[in-house]
């Protein structure tokens, strides 16, 4: 369980929650979609706006030695768009599938791209305990409601825009790198 280290009862939560839901679907008969979330992101933040945050204030990001650290960033523009044509799918069988960005990112990516937007440097350390590479397997996915469509670039590039615009490179109040 990888994500101990930092969300103490996430992995269990979220089974047992995926078990329930699949009980009551199959008991009551009611249509179920379960979409397996991956890294979420966006104008609201999500993980790679807490790396930013940790690259503003000089913070360490911690990073699992087997590098690189690979994830799917799932856009909210993405989200919008597929949550209707997953939830189109719904059986009392339970549709379970996996909902990720298509394309799959590093964390030292993605942070090395904010760190060319705003000129701030990530600094990264080993921990055998953080998350590592999940890779997410996306052909169910693909099957129900096709690739996601948000290129992770523009992505990363409109959160940084929406929350911290003063980071942007050539901003006015830009913190020092």
């Amino acid at each position: 369980d990888n994500h101990r280290a930092m969300f103490a009862t996430y992995s269990i939560s979220k089974i047992a929650g995926e078990r329930v839901c699949m009980f009551a679907a199959r008991q009551f008969g009611i249509p179920t979609t379960i979409a397996r979330l991956c890294v979420p992101y966006g104008e609201y933040g999500g993980w790679p706006y807490f790396h930013l945050m940790m690259m503003r204030n000089g913070a360490p990001i911690e990073v699992h030695p087997e590098r690189p650290n690979y994830y799917n960033l799932l856009h909210v523009e993405d989200c919008i768009e597929k949550v209707p044509r997953l939830l189109a799918t719904a059986t009392p069988e339970v549709t379970l599938t996996n909902f990720a960005g298509s394309p799959r990112v590093s964390i030292e990516e993605w942070c090395g791209y904010m760190g060319e937007l705003t000129g701030l440097k990530p600094r990264y350390v080993d921990n055998p305990t953080a998350f590592g590479s999940l890779c997410t397997d996306l052909t169910r996915m693909r099957e129900l409601v096709g690739d996601t469509r948000v290129d992770w670039h523009a992505g990363i590039r409109g959160m940084i825009a929406a929350l911290a615009p003063e980071l942007l490179a050539g901003g006015p109040n830009r913190s020092p790198a």
